[in-house]
């Protein structure tokens, strides 16, 4: 039995250090027809450097809705497409649902590879429960912003944002307000690069130190959830007794 025909590939592409491309990313980006990119300059110096050469053509949150269609005729008929945002994995705050969604409707495969995604090193590196957890992406820069906050009040899960530089204060500031200045946090940015950095803290604390050191790259942010306090068996047993039962 022959094997299906990939007719989309989503190839994470580095987040910042160049060395976390991997083997199998190479080899896509180097037999597909085209190479489907967020931004043309961003990946046309990637593959330079990479030493690929190979078709771009230009695939963003602008042109998206308009050339979902053409491209999927062009995969029905034989072309072989990959799909890469400027850094990280496609579809993640980037461009890509769209064009995965209709390709699958239409009866193509797609085929997802592994690779770098800034949410997952800031997650796994920020000493908070990893276990179970929410991403929230970019909030809202004005309209339903509170309203997405306050939605996460009660959220015992730990919570992970995207943010700019020139916003994170203002996040910090407005989670504080929502879920209490006590609340433990992680700030990573320029993960992967040379002045990485994550500082952790409070929210009140990550306030103080961001009013006084100078920010800039991008920013994972990553809040701890509510604590759920955890009945005692003293208080279990109680509870039943009120309510009439025999407790255990």
């Amino acid at each position: 039995m022959s094997e299906s025909v990939i007719n989309l590939f989503l190839v994470p592409t580095p987040i910042g250090n160049l060395k976390d491309i991997t083997l199998r990313a190479l080899e896509v980006l180097k037999t597909v027809d085209v190479i489907l990119a967020e931004d043309t300059r961003t990946t046309g110096m990637l593959l330079k450097h990479l030493e690929i050469s190979n078709n771009l053509q230009s695939y963003h949150i602008f042109n998206e809705h308009k050339a979902v269609e053409k491209l999927v005729e062009r995969m029905k008929k034989g072309e072989v497409f990959a799909l890469v945002s400027d850094a990280g994995t496609p579809g993640i705050s980037d461009p890509g649902f769209l064009l995965v969604r209709e390709v699958l409707a239409a009866g193509l495969d797609v085929q997802c590879l592994p690779g770098p995604t800034a949410f997952v090193p800031a997650l796994v590196n920020s000493g908070l429960p990893n276990d179970r957890f929410v991403f929230e992406g970019f909030l809202p820069h004005k309209k339903g912003r509170k309203t997405r906050i306050d939605a996460l009040i009660e959220e015992s899960r730990t919570m992970i944002f995207y943010e700019s530089p020139h916003r994170l204060i203002k996040t910090l500031e407005q989670l504080s307000e929502a879920f209490g200045p006590d609340r433990q946090a992680c700030v990573s940015r320029e993960l992967t690069k040379l002045h990485e950095e994550n500082v952790r803290g409070s929210l009140e604390e990550l306030i103080e130190y961001y009013e006084t050191n100078l920010l800039k790259g991008e920013i994972v942010l990553t809040v701890e959830g509510v604590s759920v306090k955890k009945e005692t068996r003293e208080e279990k047993q109680a509870r039943y007794l009120k309510s009439g039962k025999s407790g255990k």
